[in-house]
C-alpha cells in the first residue's frame, strides 16, 4: 500500500506546551496518528526538539517550524512511498542529515515515525502492541509490565532543595494489574493525608504531578513513603525506586552534586545511595550521576549490588551510547524513551542491543505527556518487566493505567510480569 497524505499540525501536551502531531493516510484508507511528547528534564545528548523561539507565542515554545518541516520536506519524501516503517524512518534520517536531527527537528521526525507505526498496525488489522511484537519477532503478548508510580518529586521549593527528582512506589509483588493499580492509587491518597498531617497543610503539587518533597534528605522522604505504604496496608507487595536526575544538580566546574545542603563527590553520592539500597527495597535507581560521568556509573554498578542501576540521560535511547555503557559495565539497564533518539526504528534497535547484552529496557513517558502514548504499545509489545507511568494524577497518566487494564482484559490469560528473578534486594 502507498502513502497518500502526510499532514502536520500544532497541538498541546499535558503541560499546555505546543507539540507536533502528524497524520498519515494510505491508499487503502488506513490512518496513523503520532504526537511527540517532550520532557522537562532533558539530557544534552537527546535529539533536537525544534521550537520557534518566538516570545510572543507560547513563550517561544511554539512548533510551527517543525510543522513546516513535515509539510515542506517530510511529506514530499513520504507521499507515494510504500508503507514501510524502517525504510521510511531511514529516509527521514537521511533527509535530515544531522547527528541530532536538528535540521528538521526530532519532534517532526518522531511524530511522523509514530504515525508510520500506527498506520502499519492499522493496515495489519491488529493493535499497535501486537504489531510491535510481530515486527520484533517476539512471542504473542501474554503479560503486562509492573507499573511504577511517581509519588514525591524533588527540586527547589523555597529554602528546601531535594536533590532526587522522583520517589516511586512499585507494586512488584501484586497478583494482577488490577491489584497493582488499585493499591498504588490507594498509597497516593494515603500519602496526601500523611503529608497533610506532617506539614499542617495540604502538600504542594509538583510540576510532574507528584507531591512536592517535604524534606531535603532523601532518606526522610523514603521514610514517609514507607509509612504511607504501611498505612495503606500493602507493604507486602510494594517496593520503591528512585529517579535522581542528578545532572540537574551537578556542578560541572566543581564536579560535585547537591546532597543534604552540601556539595559532594560522585563517590560520596554513590556511597549514600548504597546505604539507601541497604535500608529500603529499591527496585532501581535511575540517573544517579551526571549524564557524562561514565566512570562514576561503572563504580555505582560495582558498589551498589542491591538495586538495578539505570541510565536515562546517560544513554538517551542511543545505541552508540548504550554500546559504550556495555563496554564499561556502566549500567544494568536503561530508560527507553523513543523521542530521545527520534525514530521508532532507532529506539527498537537500541532495545535489541540492550536485550542482546543482558540489559533491562524500561519504557517511560515524558513529563510533557500525551494521551495514547506509543510508549505503552512498546511496553506491552516488547514484553518488558517494568515501566514508568508517572503520578496517578492527570488524564494522560491515568490513560496509561487504563491501557494496561484494557490489554489485560482483552488478551486471553494475560498476567502481570513476574520480576522475582530481577529484583536485587
Amino acid at each position: 500500500m502507498k502513502i497518500t497524505s502526510v499532514i502536520a499540525r500544532q497541538l498541546l501536551d499535558c503541560k499546555t506546551r505546543p507539540m507536533v502531531e502528524v497524520e498519515i493516510r494510505t491508499d487503502t484508507g488506513h490512518v496513523g496518528l503520532g504526537a511527540a511528547p517532550t520532557g522537562s528534564s532533558v539530557g544534552v545528548h537527546e535529539a533536537f526538539v525544534m521550537r520557534d523561539e518566538d516570545p510572543t507565542e507560547y513563550d517561544g515554545l511554539s512548533v510551527h517550524h517543525a510543522v513546516a518541516s513535515v509539510t515542506d520536506h517530510i511529506a514530499p519524501a513520504l507521499v507515494g512511498s510504500d508503507l514501510d516503517l524502517r525504510a521510511l524512518d531511514q529516509k527521514m534520517i537521511d533527509l535530515d542529515g544531522t547527528s541530532d536531527k536538528s535540521k528538521l527537528g526530532s519532534n517532526a521526525i518522531y511524530s511522523a515515525s509514530i504515525a508510520l507505526l500506527r498506520a502499519s498496525a492499522a493496515a495489519a488489522g491488529v493493535p499497535t502492541y501486537t504489531y510491535v511484537a510481530d515486527l520484533m519477532g517476539l512471542p504473542a503478548v501474554s503479560t503486562v509490565p509492573i507499573p511504577s508510580f511517581n509519588m514525591i518529586n524533588g527540586g527547589r521549593y523555597g529554602d528546601l532543595t531535594q536533590p532526587f527528582n522522583e520517589f516511586l512506589v512499585m507494586p512488584y509483588k501484586a497478583e494482577s494489574i488490577q491489584q497493582a493499580v488499585e493499591k498504588s492509587v490507594k498509597v497516593f491518597k494515603v500519602l496526601d493525608q500523611l503529608l497533610t498531617e506532617k506539614l499542617g497543610r495540604k502538600p504542594q503539587i509538583a510540576s510532574s504531578f507528584g507531591y512536592a518533597a517535604p524534606f531535603a534528605d532523601p532518606r526522610e522522604v523514603m521514610k514517609v513513603l514507607v509509612e504511607a505504604v504501611e498505612r495503606a496496608g500493602c507493604a507486602d507487595i510494594m517496593a520503591f525506586a528512585l529517579d535522581c536526575a542528578s545532572s540537574e544538580m551537578y556542578d560541572k566546574t566543581a564536579q560535585t552534586y547537591e546532597l543534604n545542603g552540601r556539595r559532594v563527590s560522585s563517590a560520596e553520592l554513590i556511597d549514600y545511595t548504597r546505604q539507601l539500597s541497604e535500608e529500603f527495597p529499591l527496585v532501581f535507581v535511575e540517573d544517579l550521576l551526571d549524564e557524562d560521568d561514565w566512570d562514576g556509573y561503572a563504580q555505582a554498578v560495582t558498589e551498589i549490588p542491591k538495586t538495578i542501576i539505570l541510565g536515562d540521560d546517560l544513554i538517551v535511547t542511543n545505541r552508540d551510547r548504550l554500546r559504550r555503557a556495555v563496554e564499561l559495565s556502566a549500567v544494568d539497564g536503561f530508560i527507553l524513551k523513543p523521542n530521545q533518539v527520534g525514530t521508532i526504528s532507532e529506539a527498537l534497535d537500541c532495545y535489541t542491543y540492550g536485550r542482546d547484552h543482558g540489559l533491562l529496557s524500561i519504557p517511560s513517558g515524558r513529563s510533557g505527556g500525551v494521551i495514547d502514548d506509543v510508549v505503552m504499545d512498546l511496553s506491552v509489545g516488547l514484553g518488558v518487566p517494568f515501566q514508568k507511568n508517572g503520578a496517578p494524577r492527570s488524564g494522560e497518566r491515568i490513560e496509561k493505567l487504563n491501557f494496561l487494564l484494557r490489554v489485560d482484559d482483552s488478551v486471553p490469560n494475560c498476567s502481570l510480569s513476574d520480576v522475582s528473578t530481577l529484583v536485587k534486594f
